[in-house]
């Protein structure tokens, strides 16, 4: 049994944290550090929040649970502003990763019926359906921006894309794309879940058949756990599908909780305790467990890791509101030195997985649950 971590502070403070990381997100810019431009030529931008990229779109994601959460207009406005500016100037081509801002604009047009943003969403959906490149069995290549990757499925690709086309199938009646997010979530358990443990493998490539380095990296497993809570209150499953995603939940929960260390947090490589304790994904864990045991999945036990992961997620946030402590955008590694050299950078994901964690958090403590 892991030690208690420091004690959870009240709703109060809790948002008070909140709003440091909006303000935190909302001022991260590219200083340069990172080369890695795209296959058009065009700079890759992974850090600012103007940028339309995966981390910015998780980051979105973290900001319209939050306005869910607040109703405030003025985040609403920050939100609006951004889709309206980066729909003004030109979005980039379709790619797996640069699918991720569309699942936040699906949520606020769900709830907004905004009539802006509905021609984007269906056209964006509709290309992804028809345009992405396949592996075999259907599932979606994890291609990106700046690399083709043939043959390969990540566990990213699931909250990348797949909960774009579940959130917005639901939305728009398009019963097409829920049952696509559904094949995706079978397809991609199927070839990443390590049947030793119940830990995710980071990817698997048709090429060759394997799971290049067998990692059991975090943030890979902090996806998965985050998105299928998330798949099962954005949409209505097929029941067997959602038993069947119910129970790969709780076996992969169920090799995660031994392996929380004594801070509350997880390390990036989960089994290893050589590699460092990393924060995106610590937050990410606390996030699914939490809402797994409000949503009766999970047992005490779930909500006592969730609480001292909470408490992790909060060391972890600077004065500044930027979360530390998180390792940067990480391709596919060959072997599992890869994973412990990833270098440590503040990012979106960083942050929006802290507010994902955070909000729900909030609203347990509000209503009056417990640390």
């Amino acid at each position: 049994m892991a030690a208690r971590a420091p004690a959870v502070p009240g709703a109060a403070e809790i948002r008070r944290k909140l709003d440091l990381l909006v303000g935190g997100l909302t001022r991260l810019r590219d200083e340069g550090q990172f080369h890695e431009p795209n296959l058009d030529g065009t700079a890759g931008d992974y850090i600012s929040f103007d940028a339309w990229e995966w981390p910015q779109g998780v980051g979105l994601y973290g900001l319209v649970q939050l306005w869910l959460r607040r109703r405030d207009p003025d985040l609403c406005r920050l939100i609006e502003d951004w889709y309206a500016h980066n729909l003004a100037r030109g979005l980039p081509g379709l790619n797996i990763n640069t699918t991720a801002p569309m699942l936040a604009l699906s949520v606020l047009w769900r709830e907004t019926r905004d009539p802006r943003w509905q021609p984007a969403l269906d056209d964006w959906a509709t290309r992804l359906m028809r345009d992405a490149p396949r592996t075999a069995e259907g599932g979606l290549q994890h291609d990106v921006s700046d690399k083709v990757n043939p043959g390969e499925l990540w566990d990213d690709t699931l909250f990348m894309a797949g909960l774009f086309l579940a959130s917005y199938g639901e939305a728009s009646g398009r019963r097409d794309l829920v049952d696509e997010a559904a094949r995706q979530f079978l397809v991609h358990s199927r070839y990443l879940t390590d049947t030793a443990t119940g830990l995710w493998f980071h990817g698997w490539t048709f090429q060759g058949r394997h799971n290049f380095a067998r990692a059991r990296w975090a943030r890979g497993n902090a996806w998965v756990t985050a998105c299928l809570l998330d798949l099962f209150e954005l949409t209505n499953l097929p029941v067997s599908v959602r038993m069947y995603l119910d129970g790969v939940l709780r076996t992969q929960v169920a090799a995660l909780l031994p392996l929380q260390t004594t801070s509350g947090a997880w390390r990036t490589l989960l089994d290893d305790t050589g590699s460092y304790e990393e924060i995106s994904a610590t937050a990410g864990f606390a996030y699914g467990l939490l809402k797994a045991h409000r949503q009766g999945i999970g047992g005490p036990d779930w909500a006592a890791a969730g609480w001292r992961a909470v408490a992790a997620v909060l060391e972890s946030i600077d004065a500044q509101g930027i979360v530390q402590n998180v390792s940067y955008g990480t391709r596919m590694g060959h072997d599992l030195q890869f994973y412990r050299d990833i270098p440590i950078q503040p990012t979106g994901y960083g942050q929006a997985l802290a507010i994902l964690c955070l909000v729900e958090a909030e609203g347990q403590l509000s209503e009056g649950g417990k640390p």
